[in-house]
């Protein structure tokens, strides 16, 4: 370890502070030769940047001969050595239809978002989407097995947080315990990058309460014509887990098709401590994309995918998984350039599907009682957006956007024994679990941006859910607690958001205020006495609840020097009627009704809660091959209502991280350094999580083009280690406590282009 510290310290102490000058350029239409204005011109070496007016014109400080990466919306970004007074020709590019995301024109970016896209993991090792969140800032992992993993951010997780996949497709989980969260349906090697809009500062993607976040497949457009594919292939140590995919494309100027399918067998891993945890599983992906060009300002998209699991073990659950399987079906059409005062139109449908089957097969209550629950949900959604351009310096968003969900499923026990007696014919009973409920949610939206300055952006906007919820089969002893009959339930929600955004050579400053409102949903609207919380109690829902409502402020700044990179953010939100499971004394545990807690908890409204935190980072550019990364993140959350601290809440955390770049060759080490969580709720039955510490090393090459491959070590030290938001095993004769997280594991991946 002091050898690698002499090392950084000699890199750092020859680094070469050569001077730089002004230099001018143009950009043009590699076709029309007009100029274009909001184009990205960056220095690669110091990541220094600026903005191209509206002739087209710059001046950025590099010297001659420096390498920048020049790049626009609607046109290929390309990497070229910049010359004094010289012009620029970009080409346009094929119509973008997955992002949300346009950090290259300030009249269409979205305030206190960003885009992570870090491939040296991909090539490095076999991961789940969900685990691709776990080293990004202000994020965690909700973890009730290998499978089922999900992302929390700050204080927000489950519904909180608006997952979507390529701009606005859904696929939602049919189980109430969340075996199959939209991140289990994904190939994760089909993941490009993934946006994030921090909080409620955007009313254009649906209902934003805690944050948006987009996962981005990759577009198959972005390729050269002509044939092209890829395949690959990782393994892993620790488990035996193995991963294969491969990918065919073929592109012409009018048409494209991208085949993608994936195999993944994931086994039992060890932790730090040796002992084996259930996380095995097998999936089988695919999926087919058809793109046609009818002009150079419009495109069609048709997208086909699904999803096969099998025997998928949840060791923070009651049951397992047999089968998880889903398909979505999506069409895509954009239409820009329309006219002078008309920038695009666009518009998107899809609907998805996933059947779902849980039971207790193999567990220590199955001699029992024999549990089987098949559940199923159906998604259908879609979006319409026309973005107006009344001037070159404003743009108006509106639209209107819909999902309308419905599930059904009911859980079947065939009890063997009673009261410690073997029964000389089991019992049959039926649960019904989603009641066969509907939840449909139709919103209106308009955003305006406008450039009030040259270099200030101001963002304004409003939005309108029409919301309509209905249920269907109720249980007769849910619809005793609620006086008889339940009615269909409607509510408008309205959200809104303001935001500054001042931008000039390098450093960045946002200030943004936004009210966010999300409607209740049907796990807290409908389930019926079942465990679907981090506690033992059951839980009962409540057609009754108002929204909660998320007003949320933040600040923050990036500043770009020569070689170094610092960025902050602070944040601060007042939640009312929030949204949380509370002891109910008046209803008594249903199933098993003599063991503890022998009652329930029902959802309810607090009047008051909070969360406020603060995020950091800073990055050091030793030399062009040579960087250093550094970032942390802390929230605290308080019911106020109890004085409190609210539930499942990351820790502060904090990733350092350094990289070797080579055009052949690469190298990063990366450690996650993650405190206590002493601040704990007693009415979630949560204890403090002890903190530590890893580290991992990742390697890769290129030896000729188009093959990589990658190698890691994770967890070096062997760390017997667990997450606060990890669940704890259930349903076990065997382990008890926490799940702990993999220990030390050898990785490999070699990949293919052509």
């Amino acid at each position: 370890m002091k050898k690698i510290f002499l090392l950084s310290f000699i890199l750092l102490s020859t680094i070469n502070y050569s001077q730089s000058a002004k230099i001018s350029g143009k950009i043009i239409d590699k076709k029309t030769n007009n100029p274009i204005e909001n184009t990205t011109i960056k220095v690669v070496k110091n990541n220094e940047y600026t903005i191209s007016d509206k002739n087209g014109a710059f001046k950025i400080n590099a010297q001659i001969g420096d390498k920048i990466e020049v790049s626009h919306i609607s046109y290929k970004t390309i990497i070229v050595e910049i010359q004094n007074n010289s012009t620029i020709k970009l080409q346009s590019a094929q119509i973008e239809l997955n992002e949300i995301i346009v950090t290259a024109n300030p009249l269409q970016d979205i305030s206190q978002s960003v885009v992570i896209n870090d491939a040296s993991k991909r090539i490095s090792q076999p991961r789940s989407v969900g685990h691709l969140f776990k080293d990004i800032k202000g994020f965690a992992i909700t973890k009730k097995g290998a499978y089922a993993s999900e992302p929390v951010f700050r204080a927000f997780k489950y519904e909180q947080l608006n997952i979507q996949y390529d701009g606005g497709f859904k696929i939602l989980n049919a189980c109430p315990n969340r075996m199959d969260p939209i991140t289990t349906h994904v190939i994760p090697e089909e993941i490009e990058k993934i946006e994030i809009v921090k909080g409620p500062f955007t009313v254009r993607f649906g209902q934003n309460f805690g944050g948006i976040i987009n996962l981005v497949s990759k577009n198959p457009t972005k390729g050269q014509f002509g044939l092209h594919g890829s395949v690959e292939g990782g393994y892993e140590t620790n488990g035996n887990n193995l991963v294969t995919g491969a990918s065919l494309l073929y592109v012409s100027e009018k048409f494209d098709i991208l085949f993608n399918g994936s195999y993944r067998d994931f086994g039992d891993y060890e932790d730090g401590n040796g002992t084996e945890v259930p996380s095995s599983f097998k999936t089988t992906d695919y999926s087919i994309k058809v793109g046609l060009n009818p002009t150079n300002n419009q495109r069609l998209q048709l997208s086909w995918r699904q999803s096969f699991g099998r025997d998928i073990d949840h060791a923070g659950l009651m049951m397992d998984s047999p089968y998880d399987d889903s398909f979505l079906v999506g069409l895509d059409y954009k239409w820009k350039e329309i006219s002078e005062k008309i920038e695009s139109f666009t518009a998107k449908v899809f609907h998805s599907y996933v059947d779902h089957l849980m039971t207790n097969e193999g567990r220590p209550n199955f001699m029992m009682t024999d549990s089987s629950s098949p559940v199923e949900v159906w998604t259908t959604g879609g979006k319409v957006e026309l973005v107006l351009k009344p001037s070159d310096n404003s743009r108006i968003f509106t639209g209107i956007d819909a999902n309308l969900i419905r599930r059904e499923g009911d859980r079947t026990r065939i009890v063997k024994i009673m009261n410690g007696n073997v029964l000389p014919n089991p019992m049959t009973f039926i649960d019904k679990i989603w009641q066969d409920s509907n939840l449909n949610d139709v919103g209106v939206f308009v955003e305006g941006k406008f450039k009030v300055a040259d270099f200030t952006t101001l963002t304004t906007g409003v939005r309108a859910d029409f919301i309509s919820t209905s249920i269907n089969d109720p249980a007769a002893d849910f619809e005793a607690l609620y006086g008889g009959e339940i009615g269909d339930k409607t509510e408008t929600n309205i959200s809104a958001n303001a935001s500054v955004k001042y931008q000039k050579n390098g450093f960045q400053t946002q200030f943004a205020l936004g009210r966010g409102v999300r409607t209740a949903s049907m796990i807290e609207r409908y389930i019926n006495h079942f465990n679907v919380g981090v506690d033992p109690y059951e839980y009962v829902g409540n057609p009754n609840l108002k929204p909660e409502v998320n007003t949320q402020i933040e600040l923050s700044f990036i500043k770009n020097f020569k070689t170094i990179e610092i960025g902050a953010a602070v944040f601060y939100s007042f939640l009312t009627d929030y949204i949380q499971p509370i002891v109910n004394e008046d209803i008594p545990r249903k199933f098993m009704a003599t063991v503890p807690p022998t009652v329930a908890k029902q959802f309810m409204n607090i009047d008051k809660a909070s969360q406020t935190g603060v995020e950091f980072t800073f990055n050091y550019k030793a030399t062009d091959k040579l960087t250093f990364t550094s970032d942390l993140s802390y929230t605290q959350a308080e019911n106020k209502d109890i004085n409190e601290p609210l539930a499942h809440i990351p820790p502060f955390m904090a990733n350092l991280g350094a990289k070797f770049q080579d055009n052949k060759f690469w190298m990063a080490l990366n450690a996650r350094l993650v405190a206590e969580q002493s601040r704990i709720s007693d009415s979630f039955m949560e204890q403090e999580t002890p903190g530590f510490g890893t580290l991992d090393f990742r390697i890769g090459v290129e030896p000729y083009k188009g093959l990589s491959i990658g190698a890691a070590v994770l967890n070096i030290f062997d760390k017997t280690y667990y997450e606060h938001l990890n669940f704890s095993y259930s349903n076990s004769n065997i382990l008890s406590g926490k799940i702990y997280e993999p220990g030390r594991n050898f990785t490999t991946y070699i990949k293919y282009k052509f």
